[in-house]
């Protein structure tokens, strides 16, 4: 059975080893995952980005997500981060996580979700699993990310 909780110290690790496995993000990238939860676990009060874990029975991260309001807009927020561990690939954790996000924005008054990803091979799984869950392409920034790497965005009104 799998539960979403907040965010805790000890979870670090096993999401970074969760991103760290999928061979797709860059050390950057892992940095930035990192400091992400670094400042959430610091300052919790500030709400700047929103951490949840999916957990098994024994309390192991299954997966997690990390989304924030979008500065200065009203009820819009951003997608940062969102990975399942491979153990569970397969089982609806990924989509779990977004019902869950989904679900708070919702008693927020959010009315958008907005994701950037990439266009690369690499992201296929992502990209197609965004759409599969209601989100639409709404921009492409050519060779955003390098030649050839297009940021994709998605959004989806709550």
């Amino acid at each position: 059975m799998i539960l979403i909780r907040p965010l805790l110290s000890i979870d670090r690790a096993a999401i970074l080893e969760i991103l760290s496995s999928k061979n797709i993000f860059t050390q950057q990238e892992l940095e930035v995952a990192a400091e992400l939860i670094d400042t959430t676990l610091s300052c919790p009060e500030k709400g700047e980005y929103l951490i949840s874990c999916a957990v098994d029975s024994n309390d192991r991260v299954a997966g997690y997500i990390c989304y924030g309001e979008i500065p200065m807009t009203e009820g819009r927020y951003d997608l940062y981060w969102i990975a399942v561990d491979n153990r569970f690939s397969r089982q609806g954790v990924g989509k779990m996580l977004l019902d869950f996000m989904e679900g708070q924005l919702r008693n927020k008054n959010g009315k958008r979700v907005y994701i950037d990803t990439s266009s690369t091979p690499n992201y296929l799984a992502a990209r197609s699993f965004y759409e599969k869950n209601g989100y639409n392409i709404v921009c492409i920034l050519e060779d955003f990310y390098r030649i050839a790497d297009h940021k994709i965005i998605f959004m989806k009104k709550l």
